[in-house]
């Protein structure tokens, strides 16, 4: 499926192809590689709430606070909550920007390899093969309770309501 109505680049209308999800779905599968080259799946996390944090490459400013900001904010979170970040970012490139800022309370995860995720959750840019930026929450039993796509690539995601839907799941 291809939707080009919902995310652009700098202003420019880009496609975005793969099966969109949507708030009620059980979440589909993940298998993305860490940064010691592991594959990882969704089901690792069974029994926590999944914050899926989604950027285009670590290498830019937007992403880089995306995923500063997340780190930041899972302090506030139980442990129940598990913080996920993915891009399409070599699995290198991701542990560089997590040594390099101190990165410890989330895990970054890349899609490289398959696109698993950036298909099965319609976030992959046809023009580019990138990820749109967005947060996915899941819930404990693996539903999809919050969704958001940014209206562009150089705008973050709203952190606060991605917060907000995160306790309304474990208060």
């Amino acid at each position: 499926m291809e939707r080009d109505n919902i995310f652009t680049v700098k202003g420019t209308r880009v496609t975005l192809v793969g099966n969109p999800i949507k708030v009620g779905d059980i979440a589909p599968e993940i298998v993305a590689t860490d940064n010691a080259l592991n594959d990882v799946k969704l089901s690792d996390f069974k029994d926590k709430v999944v914050v899926l944090s989604i950027f285009p490459s670590i290498d830019t400013p937007v992403c880089a606070t995306q995923t500063r900001t997340f780190n930041k904010r899972a302090t506030e979170l139980s442990k129940d909550v598990v913080i996920l970040t993915i891009s399409k970012d070599l699995p290198f490139a991701l542990g560089r920007f997590c040594a390099a800022e101190g990165i410890k309370n989330i895990h970054t995860l890349s899609d490289y390899k398959f696109s698993k995720f950036g298909l099965d959750y319609g976030f992959l840019i046809k023009e580019n093969q990138l990820l749109a930026r967005g947060v996915v929450v899941i819930d404990k039993k693996g539903v999809i309770r919050h969704i958001e796509i940014t209206k562009d690539i150089l705008d973050e995601p709203d952190y606060d309501r991605t917060i907000a839907a995160v306790k309304a799941l474990i208060d």
